[in-house]
């Protein structure tokens, strides 16, 4: 007997003997009275062994078939491998047809011994925020870097933005680090795909904000530093941008980053991407599979979206201020745009868009002058500071070209001056039909005459 029927054949031994009743011996096993007496009925005809459980050494009718816990067994170790207990529940449910909830799941993964992907942690007391509540309203964004393609590919860095009222993940970009050309291309489609947000929600990154304690002369006597080409962008288009104080403040896209580092990556190796470009093409069926799933209903269904303007490409870019050369052109790093020639410009400083598309476009007075299309190469969008990093960037470019048989020829680089070997230095005498070599009257006198002071 096991230790709960021992317990049950004292009280029955006593109930037969008259020395309790039926209702005491029930609250003592915590059972009906029906029960009870059912008992008493099995005990006197069957003796003790009325008492075991029917079900003994036989299989529960629920139990899974055996066939049915080998294949989940070798589901789990090979093609599901590191995945969670939910996570791999739904590709069981979803792919393999196999209908399991999440604890026979994870009974299977604890007998198999394998380990869990993450450690539960206990429930935090703490105060949270309440969501907005339309959508559009508030957008967090941010960036992680990660190994997303683990061994089989290089480091990345994934720029996400989620919507604060319903948790919907807006757009989803990977670059090789965190820069200002992924967090252009977020904002671009995000924009494109629902339209202009009020505000975003980010953190005190350089691309947002300005972090740097000098000031200009002309900042000084403004008041105000000017906002980086991000939040020139932002300006422009009418977006509040609202800098977080600590990670936690923007808890949402944290906690996004932990979902995805889990499943996403999981997927990335399920269908085995190892490139920058093939990761970026498989984000599209990711987040809408992932918005399905996890997406919550706002509490006023009337979005907050604003149209985007017409020529968003032109916005989304970096302006600079250039003078025009001689020739009628104006220069950004390596690259430079031909104005038209039916005026000429020189000496005049106008406005030069670098656009995330890799065009440079041309404005005097709010119109287009020129544009030059976009380099056939990779365009990456990044800031330049002045005219100094400027030719490092057009030495570093002529460079590139050159080795791909580009148009710029690549110049050598100047040896330093402690290298050099000094130039021979050969007497130069005046050539023939120099006006040194001819006589006149009053450079040469003549021959045989003398001049003297008094003459």
């Amino acid at each position: 007997m096991s230790h709960k029927e021992v317990p049950r054949a004292g009280l029955l031994k006593g109930a037969l003997a008259g020395k309790i009743s039926n209702a005491h011996g029930a609250a003592a096993l915590h059972l009906s009275v029906r029960q009870f007496q059912r008992l008493k009925v099995r005990c006197v005809a069957e003796g003790p062994r009325g008492l075991l459980h029917r079900l003994r050494g036989r299989p529960a009718p629920r139990r899974l078939p055996a066939d049915v816990r080998a294949a989940v067994a070798e589901l789990l170790q090979s093609t599901y491998a590191g995945f969670n207990d939910c996570h791999a529940t739904e590709k069981l449910r979803e792919v393999e047809g196999l209908w399991l909830s999440r604890s026979s799941v994870r009974r299977l993964r604890r007998a198999l011994g394998l380990p869990a992907k993450r450690q539960r942690r206990g429930r935090q007391v703490r105060t949270r925020r309440c969501p907005e509540a339309q959508m559009g309203t508030l957008v967090q964004l941010d960036a992680s870097p990660f190994a997303w393609l683990e061994t089989r590919g290089p480091q990345l860095a994934l720029h996400g933005a989620i919507d604060d009222a319903t948790g919907t993940v807006l757009a989803l970009y990977f670059r090789p680090t965190e820069d200002l050309h992924g967090y252009v291309t977020l904002l671009r489609q995000l924009v494109t795909t629902y339209g202009l947000p009020l505000a975003l929600y980010g953190d005190r990154l350089n691309v947002f904000v300005r972090n740097d304690p000098h000031w200009t002369l002309e900042e000084q006597l403004r008041g105000t530093q000017d906002p980086t080409h991000f939040g020139r962008i932002l300006r422009e288009l009418g977006i509040g941008f609202i800098p977080a104080g600590s990670p936690q403040a923007k808890g949402r896209i944290e906690r996004l980053w932990q979902t995805l580092q889990d499943r996403l990556v999981s997927e990335l190796r399920l269908r085995g991407l190892a490139t920058r470009e093939a990761a970026n093409a498989f984000l599209p069926e990711f987040l809408a599979d992932y918005n399905r799933r996890f997406t919550r209903a706002p509490a006023d269904a009337t979005a907050a979206w604003r149209p985007a303007p017409r020529e968003l490409a032109a916005v989304l870019s970096c302006r600079y201020s250039r003078v025009v050369a001689h020739d009628n052109t104006v220069r950004l790093g390596p690259r430079w745009v031909q104005l038209p020639r039916r005026r000429a410009y020189t000496g005049r400083r106008l406005e030069l868009r670098e656009c995330v598309d890799g065009r440079l476009l041309v404005f005097a007075d709010g119109h287009c002058l020129a544009t030059q299309p976009a380099p056939a190469a990779e365009f990456i969008l990044h800031p330049r500071r002045g005219p100094s990093s400027d030719r490092r960037q057009r030495l570093r470019a002529s460079q590139s070209l050159a080795a791909e048989g580009g148009r710029y020829p690549a110049t050598p680089r100047k040896r330093p001056l402690s290298s050099r070997t000094p130039a021979p230095v050969t007497p130069r005498k005046p050539s023939p039909t120099h006006p040194w070599r001819h006589s006149t009257p009053y450079s040469t006198p003549h021959r045989g005459m003398t001049f003297s002071r008094n003459s």
